[in-house]
């Protein structure tokens, strides 16, 4: 079964097909990014630095393992950060919502979840971004705001923007959705602070390693390492944008799965998950958090652990220092 996107990667004719409605998204981007750069459009700027990541493809990037990893690592410089993002996937009716760890997925969304159980910091979602930072100011004393994947949410105004790219896809066949995978033009990069490849990257650039953590059991909370399943069999369920790093992560752990994917931020039921026998059953942590309200003993989820460039980190909290320091 073909993937949404399976033409993204190179050039393939129906990525030709599509390539007109390509360049009448290439020409939307450029005239709305214009009409907020003249300030045709409002733009909310808060009383504390905002440090935006996010990407410009479609589908994981890494972007969120490096907001957590970001978030606990200022949060041990002194700072207090909270982060927003735009809950995708929540069906709350009313905007924006706090975020707790125990939070619920479907209301607020997966990866705000994750986020919040991951850092203990304040995290709020909403889809307008400039009404998350508000409530999210309003309820924690924050010094610092991270938004997460909100590149292209010009209404928020941005101190520092990181990008993330996947060091294997990188950008496909460099389209504009929905021919290919990109939301913007590569030349929005040059208007980044920062560029940081998450794998295959070269010396010129800010580096990224994503490795596993500890394998954690949904209903005892019990820890092991991914490597003391080595030569075991599992079954590996994902519902994530980009699934092939955590598959490939797994089986050079030395384990043999077998693999049923779903779409991403897909929400789960019983019935996707009732495998006729007892192997155990091993999920993304964004997974989890929708698995956990049905979980057994078979249930597992795989921590992730980020590692950028010392030059990286270095350069990001200088930058934030000069901003506060200016600010």
């Amino acid at each position: 079964m073909k993937t949404p996107g399976f033409f993204w990667k190179k050039w393939h004719p129906v990525a030709l097909l599509l390539s007109p409605l390509s360049l009448f998204m290439r020409l939307l981007v450029a005239v709305r990014r214009l009409l907020y750069h003249l300030h045709l459009r409002s733009v909310y700027r808060c009383s504390v630095p905002v440090i935006v990541i996010g990407n410009l493809t479609v589908g994981g990037t890494g972007k969120t393992p490096l907001v957590i990893w970001l978030c606990n690592h200022l949060k041990k410089l002194g700072y207090r950060p909270g982060v927003v993002l735009r809950g995708y996937g929540g069906a709350a009716k009313n905007w924006p919502q706090q975020v707790r760890a125990d939070s619920d997925p479907q209301i607020v969304g997966d990866e705000a979840v994750v986020i919040a159980a991951e850092t203990d910091s304040p995290v709020c979602a909403s889809p307008r971004r400039a009404e998350a930072v508000e409530a999210l100011l309003k309820y924690a004393d924050c010094d610092v705001v991270i938004s997460d994947d909100g590149l292209q949410h010009y209404a928020l105004a941005r101190d520092i923007e990181i990008v993330v790219i996947d060091g294997e896809r990188r950008f496909g066949n460099g389209m504009l959705l929905p021919a290919g995978p990109l939301r913007e033009s590569v030349k929005r990069l040059k208007a980044a602070d920062f560029i940081i490849v998450n794998g295959n990257c070269s010396d010129t650039e800010h580096c990224m390693q994503q490795m596993p953590g500890e394998v954690v059991n949904l209903m005892t909370g019990e820890a092991r390492e991914l490597v003391s399943w080595s030569g075991k069999r599992m079954h590996l369920v994902s519902g994530i944008g980009n699934p092939s790093r955590f598959i490939d992560m797994v089986r050079r752990a030395g384990i043999e799965t077998q693999e049923r994917l779903f779409p991403d931020h897909h929400l789960f039921s019983p019935q996707d998950l009732a495998f006729p026998d007892d192997l155990p059953i091993l999920v993304t942590a964004k997974d989890a958090v929708k698995i956990r309200p049905f979980a057994d003993e078979r249930f597992w989820y795989l921590k992730l652990r980020v590692k950028p460039s010392a030059n990286f980190i270095h350069q990001v909290v200088t930058a934030l220092i000069m901003k506060r320091n200016h600010g």
